[in-house]
C-alpha cells in the first residue's frame, strides 16, 4: 500500500477560513508598495527590515507593529489590493469560502472614512467570488482596548453599509478587557440583525469565554484555547455545538503554546469540540491557510480522518446555507476518496 501523502492531501483538500484579519495579511512587499504610492513614511528602509520587525513573543508587541503597518492603507484601492492579495493566496490553498475580519477603528482613528474601507474590501470580496470562486462574509471587529463609546460610534458609522457586513467581532488586546465591557454594543448589533463573534480564551482566562457566551451571546468562539482549562465550559461548548476558530501558527508566535507538538487541537477534537484551522494574521505569523494545516498536521501527526473532520468543521462552522455546505462536504469526501 502506498504511503499516505499528507502534504498533497492537504494541498487539494477543500476548506474554509473562519478567522482571518485582513490587516494581518499585509505582506512587507505590499506595505512598501502602498507606502510609496501614498507617500507615507514608514520606519523601514528595506523589505528585510520589515520582516525582521515581524518578530515578537506576545500579543501587544505584535499589535504595535500591526497598527504601524496599517498606516499605509489610505484609499479604497489600497483596501481592495490588500483583500485581493489575500484571496489569491488562499485560492491556491484550495480555500472555497472565507469569513474575514476587519478593524475599522484602526483606520477611522487615522481620519479614513469607514466607507472607503468597506468599499475597497467589499469590492474585492465580490471579485473574489466571480474571479476565484471564493464566497465570503465580512465581519466588523471592535477594538477591545478602546472604550464602549468608540465601539458604538463605529457601529453608527457602519449603518449605511450594513448590507455588506455580516457580523461584528471583538479583537485586539484581550487581557484586562473582558467581553462584558461591550455587552450593550453587542446587544445593539444583534438588534440590527448582525451575527456575533468574539476573541476569547487566547490569552484571557476561561472566564472571558463564559462572558462571551453568556453576556455577549456570541455565535462562534475565536481561539478558545483556554476553554480547555474548565471542564464545565468545554461541556457547555460541546452541548451548544459552537465552533472554535483555532490558529496554530499564531498560537506559536504569540507563545500561547511553546511548541506545536503541545498544541491542544487534537485534544479539542477528542473532546468533541468543533475545532477549525485558520491563519489569523498570516503575514505576521509565518503562513497562510495551508501552512497552518501542514504545520499542525506534522506536529501532531494528524490522520487523514482527523484532517477530513477539520475540513468538514470549517464549512459546518460557517454561515453558508445548508445547500452550500453540503456541496463543500461532498467535495471533501470526493477528495478524500482519491486517497
Amino acid at each position: 500500500m502506498p504511503k499516505f501523502d499528507r502534504d498533497r492531501f492537504i494541498s487539494g483538500l477543500p476548506k474554509a477560513e473562519l478567522h482571518l484579519h485582513l490587516e494581518g495579511s499585509l505582506e512587507p512587499e505590499l506595505m512598501f508598495a502602498l507606502a510609496q504610492r501614498n507617500h507615507i513614511a514608514i520606519p523601514f528602509q528595506t523589505i528585510e527590515e520589515v520582516r525582521a520587525a515581524y518578530s515578537f513573543s506576545n500579543l501587544q508587541d505584535f499589535l504595535d507593529i500591526y497598527y504601524q503597518g496599517a498606516s499605509v492603507l489610505q484609499v479604497e484601492q489600497d483596501f481592495y489590493d490588500l483583500t485581493m492579495a489575500y484571496l489569491r493566496h488562499v485560492a491556491s490553498d484550495a480555500c472555497r469560502h472565507v469569513e474575514v475580519f476587519f478593524d475599522p477603528q484602526t483606520h477611522t482613528d487615522r481620519g479614513i472614512d469607514i466607507g472607503v474601507v468597506i468599499g475597497g474590501i467589499s469590492r474585492a470580496l465580490a471579485d473574489g467570488q466571480t474571479q476565484l470562486g471564493i464566497s465570503s462574509k465580512l465581519i466588523l471587529c471592535f477594538l477591545r482596548h478602546l472604550d464602549e463609546a468608540a465601539a458604538f460610534a463605529t457601529l453608527r458609522a457602519a449603518e449605511p453599509y450594513l448590507d455588506k457586513i455580516f457580523g461584528v467581532g471583538l479583537d485586539s488586546s484581550e487581557v484586562g478587557h473582558p467581553p462584558s465591557k461591550f455587552a450593550r454594543v453587542f446587544e445593539a448589533a444583534r438588534n440590527k440583525g448582525l451575527h456575533l463573534f468574539a476573541h476569547a480564551g487566547e490569552e484571557g482566562p476561561p472566564e472571558y469565554v463564559w462572558e462571551a457566551l453568556d453576556v455577549l451571546k456570541i455565535d462562534r468562539i475565536d481561539h478558545g484555547n483556554r476553554a480547555l482549562e474548565d471542564k464545565a465550559l468545554v461541556e457547555r461548548i460541546v452541548q451548544n455545538g459552537l465552533t472554535l476558530t483555532v490558529c496554530p501558527l499564531s498560537n506559536l508566535s504569540l507563545c500561547v503554546v511553546d511548541n506545536l507538538a503541545n498544541h491542544p487541537l487534537r485534544t479539542m477534537l477528542n473532546l468533541g469540540l468543533k475545532a477549525t484551522i485558520n491563519s489569523d494574521d498570516p503575514a505576521y505569523f509565518g503562513g497562510y491557510l495551508n501552512a497552518n494545516w501542514r504545520a499542525i498536521a506534522e506536529a501532531l501527526n494528524l490522520t487523514k480522518e482527523e484532517l477530513v473532520t477539520l475540513a468538514h468543521n470549517s464549512f459546518a462552522g460557517s454561515y453558508l446555507t445548508q445547500a452550500e455546505k453540503q456541496t463543500h462536504h461532498d467535495a471533501i469526501d470526493a477528495w478524500a476518496a482519491r486517497f
